[in-house]
């Protein structure tokens, strides 16, 4: 079968720069959503995460405005800071909302519910801005650097594998044209792995990205487990 291979250039890889504003602001709506949690949730601490993240982005973007064309080993600190930041304060929402749910206490039902909605698609946002930030060293590293410079993967995505695939999959491959996944992609694995509780079209490879996946597994399954059981109390 025919496979598809072509060099690309310095000049096509530094236009191929990834976008800035679909992670920023995914990291916004999930700042957001983290912010706007009920009065119960740790309020000083909801709105310093939020504060300071906003702040960190700020700066972040300063550095690539538009694409991410530049890094510095401060800046990618900034950006990996952010996300561990809100990855953590996230983590102490939901264990309040397990406590929460196991409560019981009909009069708070509905507020709880959408809490642990937002808790959840925060939770899937910034995963998926974790993994987008250390794949093979992060959304500048994978459009500057030629292949062979590249850290190793973390994640083997399709793309990676499609070159010997039928004509019109393998067109679209990696070895084909270079490819390497942005945000979106990192946004839908991320998605599909708290939906599914396992992965669907990209593997974790490392045992960083097997763990970061388990914790993001569990904890969506335990929300959504809890969810529906509270459900079920407030309908009966």
């Amino acid at each position: 079968m025919r496979s598809y291979t072509r060099k690309v250039s310095s000049s096509e890889r530094s236009g191929r720069a990834e976008h800035r504003w679909p992670a920023a602001i995914a990291l916004v709506v999930a700042l957001a959503l983290y912010g706007l949690l009920p009065s119960s949730f740790f309020p000083p601490l909801r709105f310093g995460v939020v504060a300071l993240g906003l702040l960190l982005l700020i700066a972040v973007i300063a550095v690539n405005p538009l694409r991410m064309h530049r890094q510095t080993r401060w800046s990618r600190g900034l950006s990996v800071g952010q996300t561990l930041l809100l990855l953590i304060a996230n983590q102490v929402a939901l264990i309040h909302i397990i406590f929460q749910l196991v409560t019981p206490s009909k009069d708070e039902g509905p507020t709880l519910l959408l809490a642990a909605l937002q808790v959840w698609v925060t939770n899937v946002i910034v995963f998926a801005l974790l993994y987008w930030e250390v794949d093979r060293g992060g959304a500048v590293a994978r459009s500057k650097r030629e292949r062979k410079d590249l850290p190793p993967a973390d994640f083997r995505f399709p793309q990676d594998e499609d070159h010997d695939a039928v004509e019109e999959v393998a067109v679209r491959s990696s070895r084909s044209l270079n490819w390497t996944a942005s945000f979106v992609d990192y946004l839908y694995f991320s998605l599909s792995n708290s939906m599914a509780f396992s992965p669907t079209d990209a593997m974790p490879l490392s045992h960083r990205a097997k763990v970061l996946m388990g914790l993001q597994s569990f904890a969506g399954f335990v929300i959504l487990a809890l969810v529906i059981a509270r459900a079920v109390s407030l309908l009966g």
